[in-house]
Parts: C-alpha cells; structure tokens; sequence
C-alpha cells in the first residue's frame, strides 16, 4: 500500500507543477489555487508513503519520477524541445536513484 501512497504523490506533485505553469504566475485563479491542492495531496501520500518507506529512497524516487514525468508533460504539452542533454540528465538521474537503492539492499 505504501508504494501506492507514493504512485500518488508523485502524480499530484507533477499535477500541482503543472498548475504552476498553468497560473501564469498566479494570474489565473483556478490554476493557482490547483497548486496548493494537488502539492497539499503530493506531501500527504509522502508521508503516508514515509510510514513504512524508507526517507532516501522514497525522497529520490519521488523527486526523480516528479522531475521526468513534468519534463515529459513540457515536452508534450507545453511543446518544450527535446535534445540529447536532456535525455543524458534524465537517464543519469534514474541511474543516481538506482544507485541509492543498491547501495541501501548492499548493507542490509
């Protein structure tokens, strides 16, 4: 249950970014008040997730997966570009959050 707890922040984390960009600085209430909703929800599933998680590796995955998955949208939604440094620092991310889960079965 707590990796869903987590597969939930992560997507209201990646929904309440998305409200960012939408309000426009908050010139537009209802994406800004979307922000505090969804960022309200992301943190609540974070610590339900934090519960039984472990805080580095949930923290990591969390962050890394919010910051691929609103890359993603920008480049889908928003028409951002897509070049070969991004894709390199995406991939290097997921890599720095495997590496963190390894490391934390290797002590165990």
């Amino acid at each position: 249950m707590h990796w869903i707890y987590l597969f939930i922040a992560i997507i209201m984390e990646v929904a309440g970014t998305t409200s960012m960009k939408l309000s426009e600085g908050f010139s537009k209430p209802l994406p800004s008040i979307s922000i505090f909703i969804f960022y309200g929800f992301s943190f609540t599933f974070l610590t339900l997730a934090l519960k039984a998680l472990p805080i580095g590796i949930t923290y990591a995955i969390w962050a890394a997966a919010g910051t691929a998955l609103i890359t993603l949208v920008g480049i889908i939604w928003f028409g951002e570009s897509l070049n070969m440094l991004k894709i390199l620092s995406l991939l290097l991310i997921i890599i720095g959050v495997a590496g963190l889960h390894v490391s934390r079965e290797s002590m165990l």
